[in-house]
Parts: C-alpha cells; sequence; structure tokens
C-alpha cells in the first residue's frame, strides 16, 4: 500500500454524470472532481438487466461494476490518488425494474404503471478507498397518488423523464404527485447522504 493511499484524502473522484449527486456531495461538503467514461466506453452497457434479477441484487451489482470500470479508468488516466465514489439508483414495483425509458411511449407506460401506487427506489452507492471496496444501499417505498394521464403526457412532452429511473425525478415538478415518502430524500434524489458519509469517513475523506 502506498503512502498516499493511506493518508486522508481532501476530495474525491465521482464515477457520474448526474448534476444531482454533485449537488448532494456538495450539500455535505464534500470536494470532488469527475471521472467519466471516457468516448471508447460503453457504459450503458454496465446497466444492462439480467433476467430473473431481483431489483436490489440488480442496483448492487451495477454500482460495483461502475466502481470497477472508474478504477480501470483512473489508473489508465494515471491521474494522483483519491478514493472513488459511484453510485446507482432504480425504481422497482414489485420484481419489475423500472429503468431509464426509451421514449416518450415508455415513460408514459412507466408513469401509469406507478400511478396511485407505491413503489420503491433502490439506490446503491460504492466508494473505493486505494484498498477495499465498501458498499451500501437505501430503500425508501414512495407513494404517488392516482395522476390524470393528461398531466403524464405534458410532463413527458417537457422531456423530464429522460434520462431517470422510474421516469422521475423528485426535484421536479412529478413532487406533487408524491402522497408519502418511507426513506430518504436524498436517496430518492441519486445519493443516500447518511450512508455515503459513512463510507466516505471510512475511505479516510475529509469534510469542508
Amino acid at each position: 500500500m502506498t503512502r498516499d493511499r493511506m493518508a486522508a484524502h481532501d476530495f474525491v473522484y465521482l464515477a457520474s454524470q448526474s448534476p444531482r449527486r454533485r449537488q448532494l456531495l456538495a450539500q455535505i461538503r464534500v470536494r470532488h472532481e469527475l471521472l467519466l467514461p471516457r468516448d471508447d466506453e460503453d457504459a450503458e452497457a454496465l446497466e444492462a438487466e439480467r433476467a430473473g434479477e431481483l431489483p436490489a441484487d440488480y442496483v448492487v451489482r451495477v454500482t460495483r461494476a461502475k466502481l470497477a470500470a472508474a478504477r480501470a479508468r483512473l489508473e489508465l488516466a494515471r491521474l494522483p490518488f483519491a478514493p472513488i465514489l459511484c453510485a446507482d439508483t432504480t425504481v422497482a414495483l414489485g420484481r419489475r425494474i423500472l429503468g431509464k425509458p426509451r421514449d416518450a411511449a415508455d415513460a408514459i407506460a412507466t408513469l401509469t404503471h406507478l400511478s396511485g401506487r407505491t413503489h420503491r427506489v433502490i439506490t446503491a452507492v460504492a466508494v473505493w478507498d486505494g484498498r477495499r471496496a465498501r458498499c451500501a444501499a437505501q430503500v425508501s417505498h414512495v407513494r404517488f397518488a392516482a395522476v390524470p394521464r393528461v398531466e403524464i403526457a405534458a410532463y413527458v412532452a417537457r422531456g423530464e423523464p429522460f434520462g431517470k429511473a422510474g421516469a422521475y425525478a423528485i426535484q421536479s415538478e412529478a413532487a406533487r404527485w408524491i402522497a408519502h415518502i418511507d426513506g430518504s430524500h436524498s436517496s430518492i434524489m441519486g445519493l443516500p447522504l447518511y450512508e455515503t458519509a459513512r463510507l466516505l469517513r471510512q475511505a479516510g475523506v475529509r469534510f469542508g
């Protein structure tokens, strides 16, 4: 183990393109630099589902796969060492995984399934400290009120669902459909801050 990997760290590498995760890390005063996929990486392939895989198993597997890819990216780029943080969020209705919508029709179908029902939002976060990878997951339950189809169509037409698991973002206008939350608001946004802070402390990351 090299000396720099044993020291405390002033920043982490965030291997995520999500502006929400950047915002949440800033909220808990964690400095971060982006460590994004190269043009020759197929990042979307890491999120491919496997037949029969349960949602909780899926989100942990994808997060660990993202972390492995980010570690390889860091080594290849020969950047200064710092811990790496990855995360993945999925929405589940029973055993069914509701990922990022493929198109408008898929987004409308997803939101129609969620209307009037309670679903799970599962976010896994993983941190590599140079010696080991630690992972934690948080499950929140979200109940949607019955949403008129015209509202769903208008929400989709504004482009809100795309790139978002479950075809919605809690920080968007979709919040008016949420009747009840049992869990972590930050996790539903994309990063469970309590679990993330614990993993970062274990990795020796300083908070500002």
